[in-house]
């Protein structure tokens, strides 16, 4: 099943009581998560004593967003099938549209079109990025190694 994003998912910015809520009950849920198989959290609502499990990657995923949000970062959750715009895809690798329209003229990423426009999976994206990043560490591991056989003192 595929997503198209056709709306631009929730995405602000924390207020400063949001972040203090946020620092807190991410340190609560960090102490927690040690070593728990399940969680059972407890609803503040009209009705005493509700409570609802959650799974334990949920809660992991929850604290990254409070995590985020307690440093007053806005945190926007997207399913990872889902189809993105060219804009949402280069938002996502931090670099410009036009770029990212060159890596996929270039076939780095896969990408297909929606009657004139591009779509692009989260996934795919996601992939690129993971190497990327992978690339720039190895040219990184190697620089270091060049460095420590020519002595420069790194």
């Amino acid at each position: 099943m595929t997503t198209t994003l056709t709306r631009e998912y929730d995405t602000t910015t924390p207020s400063e009581a949001e972040t203090r809520v946020a620092k807190e009950s991410s340190r609560q849920l960090a102490t927690s998560l040690r070593g728990a198989r399940g969680f059972r959290l407890e609803i503040e609502g009209n009705k005493k004593g509700e409570s609802v499990v959650i799974p334990v990657t949920a809660v992991k995923l929850l604290l990254g967003v409070l995590a985020e949000m307690a440093q007053g970062n806005a945190v926007t959750l997207l399913p990872v099938h889902a189809e993105l715009t060219t804009q949402q895809a280069a938002d996502l690798l931090n670099v410009s549209r036009p770029h990212l329209v060159k890596l996929l003229d270039d076939g780095l990423i896969p990408s297909h079109k929606v009657g004139t426009h591009r779509r692009v999976r989260c996934q795919d994206v996601l992939d690129y990025k993971a190497r990327i990043d992978a690339d720039r560490l190895k040219a990184l591991d190697e620089l270091a190694a060049q460095a420590q056989e020519l002595n420069m003192g790194y």
